[in-house]
């Protein structure tokens, strides 16, 4: 028998919930934002589409889980592959998200579409473009559509007992802000709503071992729409967004049960949809013809694999009486404090200079091994000191003017010699036991040292 609907009072910003109405939510402090929401209780038709209804879950002893591999499917596209952790799980659920236009629901397609090629039941479900709008899609891109079943819904029951008629092995939900619960009295696209939503989903999924893809919305400041509740739920969690050059596309792994977070892969986009991008470097590499100061080369650890990136660094006379600091790829807070390290064991005083610092084609630096390159590049553009383009740099530096070494520094080093570089300026500690072709290597201790190097270079 159902129980009474429960009354909860939730924050329409931040999805906070109240025991009772306030003015201003104590989660966001945002003022006039809680309303009321009836959340189904009991045991109702949803609990028996999940399979809840008059079982009780079994209790097992921890050293009697079974530790076998979970089984993944392909998804036909490498680097996709690469972000999942190799394939997605069976029963898991993978919430992708981006903003308009940088090609989630492409991406999916062209993904079953490679996956239903291979006899696997494939479900797309559209709560906001047409059925006629997808198939103009897949005709575009030249997918083969045969075994894709399709159908427009916005109700999570009727998904679920369409799943229980056709049983698919992997399901796309496009998207998750316009799905609905029927036992939730909120509007579609509500926090209760794509909570509750992507819940009953979730649960279906690790009953019948269904692999589902959730399409989401952004918000303007790039951030996942919704509760944060959502990036709780999911399995993983990855964000596709465009590069400074509108051409290319970064998928990044923001959660991951399955698999390692912050593993990237590259995209290139053009008329026949996504293309991946089998070395990145170059992408980012594009350097203009003739060298200039300011500009640096440093060698990333992202994910899995080497990334060669460049920084650009502007020293420039202040204009007004507070000079200007800004950091665009990097923490805000490093830059200052690189600064510091740079006049107190640099000799290298900048306190009365507007500095800016960039890193080239829109990539996210979220490690501490670019530190060097991105102190070099400012004392080559304030003394115009021109860097070679055969010469490139990492190191994390501590507050104590010492250079520390980064994790798999032999890699970045054969990645980089690969790509045409013959000079290399990393920690001391970093340096390889042999040779690595005919890569010179300057090894270096502390920030003194290091810009020896660089005034000989």
């Amino acid at each position: 028998m159902a129980k009474k609907n429960k009354a909860v009072f939730v924050c329409g910003d931040c999805g906070a919930e109240h025991p009772r109405w306030a003015g201003q939510c104590v989660g966001c402090g945002a003022w006039n934002t809680i309303k009321e929401v009836r959340l189904g209780g009991g045991m109702s038709a949803s609990s028996d589409a999940v399979g809840y209804a008059g079982s009780r879950p079994e209790v097992k002893l921890l050293s009697e889980v079974s530790l076998s591999e979970a089984t993944r499917i392909s998804t036909g596209i490498s680097e996709f592959d690469r972000v999942l952790g190799g394939g997605v799980v069976k029963g898991s659920v993978v919430l992708i998200g981006g903003a308009p236009g940088a090609g989630k629901s492409t991406l999916l397609l062209q993904a079953i579409a490679a996956i239903a090629s291979k006899d696997i039941a494939v479900l797309y479900v559209s709560g906001e473009e047409s059925l006629q709008q997808i198939a103009e899609r897949a005709y575009r891109l030249k997918l083969p559509t045969d075994n894709i079943m399709m159908f427009s819904e916005t109700s999570v029951q009727r998904i679920c007992q369409v799943l229980d008629e056709l049983n698919p092995q992997v399901l796309v939900i496009d998207s998750i802000q316009v799905m609905q619960n029927e036992e939730v009295e909120s509007a579609p696209g509500s926090v209760s709503q794509v909570r509750e939503s992507a819940s009953y989903l979730t649960q279906y999924a690790k009953r019948r071992q269904v692999s589902v893809f959730m399409v989401g919305h952004v918000t303007k400041d790039q951030s996942l729409a919704g509760p944060m509740t959502l990036s709780h739920i999911v399995d993983t969690q990855v964000m596709l967004s465009a590069t400074d050059d509108a051409r290319f596309r970064v998928l990044r792994a923001d959660k991951n049960r399955f698999g390692s977070v912050g593993e990237l892969g590259f995209f290139a986009m053009d008329s026949t949809g996504l293309k991946e991008v089998k070395n990145p470097s170059a992408m980012f590499l594009n350097r203009a013809e003739k060298p200039s100061s300011g500009s640096v080369v440093t060698v990333l650890w992202e994910g899995s694999r080497p990334l060669l990136v460049e920084i650009q660094a502007l020293v420039t006379d202040c204009q007004y009486g507070n000079p200007r600091r800004l950091a665009v790829g990097f923490d805000q807070n490093r830059l200052a404090m690189l600064l510091a390290i740079l006049s107190r064991h640099g000799g290298v005083v900048t306190s009365q200079d507007e500095i800016y610092a960039n890193v080239v084609g829109g990539i996210k630096v979220s490690e501490t091994s670019s530190d060097l390159a991105i102190v070099v590049g400012i004392v080559s553009s304030l003394k115009n000191k021109i860097i070679p383009f055969d010469v490139f740099f990492f190191g994390e530096l501590g507050l104590s003017g010492e250079i520390r070494p980064v994790a798999n520094g032999l890699a970045r080093l054969n990645d980089a010699a690969k790509h045409g570089f013959r000079r290399a300026v990393i920690p001391k500690a970093n340096r390889p036991k042999g040779h690595i072709g005919s890569l010179e290597i300057f090894p270096v201790a502390t920030m003194a040292e290091a810009l020896e190097v660089v005034a000989g270079l």
